[in-house]
C-alpha cells in the first residue's frame, strides 16, 4: 500500500504504507487512512513528529532483504513529510492523505 499526502501549499509526497502510518502515528493521528488534518492542526501534529525523530522514538532504520541496499533511518524518510507540514503551516492549509 501507499499513502500520499497532499496540501495546496507543497507537492504530494507518497510512502510506503507501514512508514506512512507510522509518521502519522508520530504526528498523534490514529493512523487512519483516508484522513485529513485541519490547517490549526498542523503545527501541532508537525512539533510532534519533529520531536519523536529527534527523540530516537521512531522507527529503527527499515533494513532491506538485500543487504546490498542502504538502510535509510527514519529523519531522513521523515524529512519530506516535516517540509510538506511545514509549508502547511506556514500557509495556513490543511493536510489530507489517502
Amino acid at each position: 500500500m501507499l499513502v500520499t499526502f497532499t496540501t495546496k501549499a507543497y507537492a504530494d509526497i507518497t510512502m510506503f504504507g507501514d512508514v506512512a502510518i507510522a509518521m502519522l502515528k508520530m504526528m498523534g493521528h490514529s493512523g487512519t487512512v483516508p484522513s485529513a488534518i485541519r490547517a490549526e492542526d498542523v503545527p501541532a501534529a508537525l512539533s510532534r513528529l519533529k520531536a519523536a525523530v529527534e527523540a530516537g522514538t521512531a522507527l529503527p532504520p527499515h533494513a532491506g532483504k538485500d543487504a546490498d541496499e542502504p538502510v535509510v533511518s527514519t529523519a531522513h524518510r521523515a524529512l519530506p513529510l516535516i517540509e510538506l507540514l511545514a509549508a502547511a503551516a506556514k500557509d495556513g492549509c490543511g493536510v489530507m492523505w489517502k
